[in-house]
């Protein structure tokens, strides 16, 4: 059964930067589309980043500059470099993926969620 584990989150101030990891418990990344995701209390999950199967990369424009989606296809992470974080960040974090060649715009399509990891902007 594949398994997606986020770690990484933690608080910190306005400005700061974190990186967040995802670990799969197995090769998941062929044919698998990735992505980074957040839901902030109130508010609906929102795709943050993303990364086709080939390679692709699409970020949301509110983090396009400042967010950075990698992976490490060897030893199976997905990371998000996150810089200049701001207080209206503050979320929880999942990763997810689906077995999609470009990674969907419907967050409901992803069928493989982790547990998030909890990212606190303090201002």
């Amino acid at each position: 059964q594949l398994h997606l584990e986020e770690s990484g989150g933690g608080s910190v101030p306005a400005g700061g930067s974190l990186r967040l990891s995802c670990a799969a418990s197995g090769d998941i990344y062929s044919g698998f589309c990735m992505g980074w995701f957040r839901q902030a209390p109130g508010k609906e999950r929102e795709a943050v980043a993303t990364m086709d199967v080939d390679g692709t990369t699409n970020y949301a424009d509110s983090v396009n500059g400042r967010f950075t989606i990698s992976q490490d296809k060897v030893k199976h992470f997905l990371y998000l470099d996150m810089n200049s974080l701001k207080p209206e960040e503050t979320a929880m974090y999942y990763c997810a993926a689906v077995r999609f060649w470009r990674c969907p715009d419907r967050l409901d399509q992803y069928n493989l969620w982790g547990q998030g990891t909890q990212v606190t902007v303090s201002s």
